[in-house]
């Protein structure tokens, strides 16, 4: 499944696609000591709660940059309620690995994850949005085919209109 990178691994600088100018756009800076713990970026032909497309987390060992359609293969989803000024809504975490990676060449689910890296990955969106005044809460993994159905489902809809 192609997918756009936003804001590469490493980074304290987020960007968003600008669907107007068709060109990304430098959104905000990081708290200091925060950086993308690996490449984001979204789901094209999908749209979320927010009014976004899926965000989708690429885990691999290279590093992408703002604009580069990467191919990826779907293990799973972190579902999460996010809340600010008491309005809440849907941001779930889709995670992809890398077609061309081969650190984690045989990851085919989140299940086959060390925890830590799915625990890395939900502190740091829970410590970037408790930076924002935002608070995350985190419920039931969603494995493979969970998530793709998902988003099969959100890209079907999205044809429709």
């Amino acid at each position: 499944m192609d997918i756009i990178i936003e804001t590469p691994k490493g980074s304290r600088q987020k960007y968003t696609y600008d669907k107007e100018l068709k060109l990304f756009r430098l959104k905000k800076v990081l708290a200091a000591g925060l950086v993308f713990p690996y490449d984001f970026g979204f789901i094209p032909g999908t749209k979320g709660e927010d009014g976004d497309p899926f965000d989708i987390l690429v885990l691999s060992e290279f590093q992408g940059f703002p604009g580069c359609v990467v191919d990826v293969r779907i293990v799973g989803c972190l579902p999460a309620m996010q809340t600010h000024a008491k309005k809440s809504f849907r941001n779930d975490r889709y995670i992809g690995i890398l077609e061309q990676s081969t650190v984690y060449e045989r990851i085919t689910s989140l299940e086959e994850l060390p925890m830590s890296i799915i625990d890395s990955i939900k502190l740091f969106f829970t410590t970037y949005l408790q930076a924002e005044g935002k608070t995350v809460h985190w419920e039931n993994d969603m494995n493979a085919l969970q998530a793709i159905e998902v988003i099969n489902k959100a890209v079907g809809a999205s044809r429709e209109t």
